[in-house]
């Protein structure tokens, strides 16, 4: 009997592995006007750019995107491999509408 301990909405509980695949699945980010995966910063800051995101060169650590009409950042690490769900959540938060992240 084998399985993975998930914490989920305050609650812990042990799930087989089948289930524990299904939990931890890849995530990507999908920029939904086109429905093309995003798989690099290049990508991204062409879709961002059309939206009215700048490039900020401000963190040499981090790529960082800024919008002139608002007080967001949108603050992503330098190495693309990476780019986690939380930081897609954050793109898709302050780009509404545009992306959204689905199960690969």
């Amino acid at each position: 009997m084998s399985g993975v301990w998930v914490f989920n909405d305050g609650v812990i509980r042990r799930v087989d592995n089948s289930a524990a695949e299904q939990a931890t699945r890849r995530k990507v980010l999908v920029h939904t006007p086109t429905n093309e995966i995003i798989t690099s910063y290049t990508s991204l800051e062409r879709k961002l750019a059309a939206l009215g995101w700048e490039r900020y060169h401000d963190d040499p650590d981090l790529v960082q995107f800024h919008k002139q009409s608002s007080v967001y950042l949108i603050s992503l690490p330098k190495d693309f491999s990476r780019f986690k769900s939380v930081h897609m959540f954050d793109i898709v938060v302050k780009s509404r509408n545009v992306f959204e992240v689905r199960d690969m």
